[in-house]
């Protein structure tokens, strides 16, 4: 008898420490299970992360200034001289047109994000739309067959400082491939992603001899690129253009504006000018010059 209690008691106390070590473990799992989904859920996260990090990466707009020093120029500065290896803004006002010198001096590079067009009623320009009364004086504008030629012209907000002249063929300038590219950007209200690269034949003149141009105007890629010398006489040279016959008239005497001079104010516009069958610009040895108004002095007008 005394036996049968004893393995009853046994059997007992069997049972409540198998039921107490079923208790203890089911919460160990369950923790275990807890953790292990935290951990995934954080390495989860953290996978998440890593692409964000990669597009918050972003290249400065000052990247292309690696390597010149940044300066500031006084825009309607006459001096003609440059620094070397600096990069200058040359537009006018909050415009950033940025210009860049290379080891010699030379103007070899001009950028703009976007070209602002000018506009004479918030800007102060002269009567024949200048920003300054002249520009630089670069070395070698002083031959008679070359222009102070702006990269970015007043009328597409550039400066007249050194670091926005060179030495251009004045037949280039004011009616050949130079004058049709800015022509074209102010019709089409302006250009983005401008780009001038100015070559030279050597290191030691500031006179280029070739302008490559690249821009961008209503959606359309636009590359121009030119030597530094008169278009007519290249293209007579290639055998592009044809001599016109010479015909012989009559020149009108001096001071004999009555044809020209259609309302008879005795001052000849250029639109009665051009009506009249002359081309422009008129030069201040020809006879209508006198009747007419040449605002900026320079010899020229209708230019």
């Amino acid at each position: 008898m005394k036996t049968l209690i004893k393995l009853g008691l046994l059997a007992s106390i069997s049972f409540a420490l198998v039921g107490c070590s079923e208790e203890k473990t089911a919460p160990v799992e369950q923790q275990t299970t807890e953790s292990t989904q935290q951990v995934n859920d954080n390495q989860s996260n953290t996978q998440e992360k890593q692409p964000a990090q990669k597009e918050e990466k972003t290249t400065s707009s000052k990247d292309e200034f690696k390597g010149y020093k940044l300066i500031k120029a006084n825009a309607c500065d006459l001096s003609g001289s440059r620094e070397a290896n600096v990069v200058v803004d040359i537009g006018f006002g909050n415009r950033e047109y940025w210009a860049f010198t290379n080891e010699y001096g030379q103007l070899v590079r001009v950028t703009a994000k976007k070209i602002t067009l000018q506009n004479d009623r918030t800007e102060q320009v002269t009567s024949s739309g200048r920003y300054c009364r002249d520009e630089a004086k670069v070395p070698g504008v002083e031959r008679k067959d070359l222009d102070e030629g702006h990269v970015i012209a007043d009328s597409l907000g550039g400066v007249s400082n050194a670091y926005n002249i060179t030495p251009q063929d004045s037949t280039l300038n004011r009616h050949g491939d130079q004058a049709y590219m800015e022509d074209a950007i102010r019709k089409a209200g302006g250009a983005t992603d401008f780009e001038a690269i100015i070559t030279y034949p050597n290191t030691k003149t500031q006179i280029p001899s070739r302008y490559k141009y690249t821009y961008t105007i209503k959606g359309n890629r636009v590359v121009d690129e030119y030597a530094n010398g008169n278009p007519d006489k290249r293209n007579e040279e290639l055998g592009l253009t044809k001599k016109q016959p010479t015909t012989s008239s009559k020149p009108q005497t001096k001071g004999d504006v009555s044809a020209v001079d259609t309302d008879g104010n005795g001052q000849v516009t250029i639109k009665e000018a051009k009506t009249a069958g002359f081309k422009m610009p008129i030069t201040k040895d020809h006879w209508l010059y006198p009747y007419m108004d040449d605002r900026d002095g320079d010899g020229l007008v209708g230019e």
